[in-house]
């Protein structure tokens, strides 16, 4: 989803609670990476790799001039064969240390797993949480509104099953809005014409890398 997309969408939603819920979740998100410099681990769950969030992130990352919000993606089933990129196991939440931040994404929906109820996560990926948020990481939550992840998270933006968007199209609000007000707002007569500026600089970005 580009920026012109990202606009239209956030017109329809005016008035939603959406747009201030994405924005905060994304403010909360970007406060935590820029105070620490950095440090952002992203991972989901074994049916659900949050691909494109990351590439986003990272897009948002170098288009805003902030380095801090580029993720590490970490990836269940990653191996040593993967691109460097792809090849981060779980083993990294287990070395999360004070001032990084963990995003983790999961859907509302049943993954198909025998005796599990929709939203819930996978135990391993619980207890690794878990030792982040122990070590001094902090632990945002987005996708499921009730259970063992969002309660252990410090900022959470739920996405239940049902809802007026999918876990996806928020994730796109989210990572444009983690790319944006990175720099205090000018004063004065060019204010508008930076604005007009920054506008450009997204309409005639690249496209999204490729994960």
């Amino acid at each position: 989803m580009d920026a012109v997309r990202v606009a239209l969408l956030r017109e329809v939603l005016a008035g939603t609670e959406w747009l201030g819920a994405t924005r905060h979740f994304a403010g909360t998100l970007r406060g935590s990476v820029v105070s620490h410099g950095g440090g952002l681990l992203l991972v989901g769950t074994p049916e659900y790799e949050p691909w494109h969030l990351a590439a986003h992130l990272s897009d948002e990352a170098a288009w805003s001039g902030t380095p801090e919000l580029t993720p590490t993606l970490v990836r269940h089933d990653a191996r040593a064969s993967d691109p460097a990129h792809l090849a981060v196991g779980l083993g990294r939440l287990e070395a999360a240390r004070r001032g990084e931040t963990l995003l983790v994404v999961a859907p509302g929906e049943t993954s198909g797993e025998a005796g599990k109820t929709p939203g819930e996560v996978s135990a391993p990926l619980l207890e690794r949480v878990c030792d982040a948020r122990r070590a001094g990481a902090t632990v945002l939550s987005l996708g499921p509104g009730e259970g063992e992840l969002p309660a252990m998270a410090h900022e959470v933006l739920p996405v239940p099953d049902g809802s007026e968007l999918d876990l996806d199209t928020v994730q796109h609000l989210v990572s444009a809005a983690a790319g944006e007000n990175v720099l205090p707002a000018r004063r004065g007569p060019r204010r508008f014409r930076d604005r007009l500026s920054r506008l450009a600089d997204l309409l005639t970005a690249p496209p999204p890398t490729r994960w």
